[in-house]
């Protein structure tokens, strides 16, 4: 049925405008959550392994208060651990939910505040071949997948969803950002398969200095 204002309208481009309007109105009540259909994985903070430079002591490089984990680093820091030659990096490991198949789902809120660049926020960790099967990455506001494909644009200095689900017996990843469908990809092959929030150097073109705030982080799964 037709609004009243509608029935009003008996013109043509009236008419028009109801139904582009109806139309709207159908498509935001139709519109669903990344996570209907999921079920919530308890988390408490067991299930966070914190991970920072090995010469630092953790309130260097992380912070949790009011609700916000903080991460950060500095290009020049040293790895996690004393025989690794990887990156810097400061990283919350969720544990205790590794995966090696089903459906899974990470979600939290971040925020990087500008002039953070060429650094991984976010990331499933464990792959057939390669350590992982999803890197976000920050570079100058824009998030991309791995040095390659744009995802989201213009993020800098706000508060955005992440919502990322992994279908390992599809071998399917999609990444949603403020719940909005904006990547699709094929994944990396069966693993040890975990997720990852925090800030973590890439491999070149990384800025001095690396932020990521999280908050409201979950785990979900079918």
């Amino acid at each position: 049925m037709l609004p009243l204002n509608c029935i009003k309208m008996n013109s043509f481009f009236g008419k028009l405008l109801c139904l582009i309007l109806l139309i709207l109105k159908y498509r935001y009540i139709c519109a669903t959550d990344p996570t209907d259909g999921f079920t919530l994985v308890p988390l408490t903070e067991e299930n966070f392994k914190l991970q920072k430079p090995y010469n630092e002591p953790l309130d260097d490089r992380y912070s949790d208060k009011d609700g916000v984990r903080s991460f950060w680093i500095y290009n020049h820091d040293k790895p996690f651990k004393t025989d690794s030659t990887t990156r810097p990096r400061s990283e919350a490991r969720i544990t205790g939910h590794d995966y090696s198949s089903g459906i899974w789902q990470f979600e939290g809120y971040a925020f990087v505040p500008s002039g953070t660049s060429g650094v991984t926020i976010v990331q499933i960790h464990g792959a057939a071949e390669g350590a992982t099967s999803l890197q976000l990455r920050m570079y100058d506001g824009d998030i991309k997948y791995y040095k390659y494909n744009v995802v989201a644009t213009n993020l800098y200095d706000k508060w955005f969803r992440v919502n990322i689900i992994h279908n390992v017996d599809k071998g399917k990843i999609i990444v949603f950002i403020d719940g909005v469908k904006k990547f699709v990809v094929k994944d990396q092959g069966p693993g040890d398969l975990y997720f990852k929030c925090g800030v973590y150097a890439a491999p070149e073109n990384s800025s001095n200095y690396m932020e990521s705030r999280w908050k409201e982080i979950k785990l979900y799964k079918k």
